[in-house]
């Protein structure tokens, strides 16, 4: 979200205010996912399940972190302040969130986790659409003299 305070086309800005409030809705979404996978482990599920590094850190608690266990962190919200440079960022953020939920599918079986994954897969792919229809909305609006088409001017 933080991205739209430096797009110059309101309809951009918007679609950007849109899709990260959505994207706080998904954030909640895995959060009581894993709540309620983990709420009522014992502690030799814990042992079993490979869930013991985390449990010593965090016990039952949702910590937002990566597979590889590396925590969620504010780099993960990319801006340059560049509509172009801003946008693509997004449109791969998406691609890699739709192939995390890809994985996750081909992994897991129960219906209630199924689900909701794919569901926000889904949405992934919405945004991603979202994200390209602002970037078309940002071309329009560039120099068209500018030999590169696609670059917006600098300093303008």
């Amino acid at each position: 979200m933080s991205q739209r305070y430096s797009m110059k086309d309101r309809r951009v800005a918007g679609v950007l205010t849109d899709v990260g409030t959505e994207e706080l809705a998904h954030l909640e979404i895995v959060g009581a996912m894993v709540h309620q996978l983990t709420r009522d482990l014992t502690p030799e599920e814990i042992e079993k399940s490979g869930f013991a590094p985390y449990y010593v850190d965090h016990t039952l608690g949702v910590w937002p972190q990566a597979a590889g266990g590396i925590p969620f962190n504010a780099c993960e919200f990319q801006v340059k302040g560049d509509p172009i440079t801003d946008l693509m960022e997004d449109l791969a953020a998406e691609q890699k969130a739709r192939s995390v939920y890809d994985n996750l599918l081909r992994l897991i079986s129960e219906p209630d986790i199924v689900e909701p994954l794919r569901f926000l897969r889904a949405r992934e792919i919405v945004h991603f659409q979202r994200f390209g229809e602002a970037l078309n909305i940002t071309r329009e609006g560039l120099d068209a003299k500018n030999f590169y088409a696609f670059n917006p001017s600098i300093d303008t």
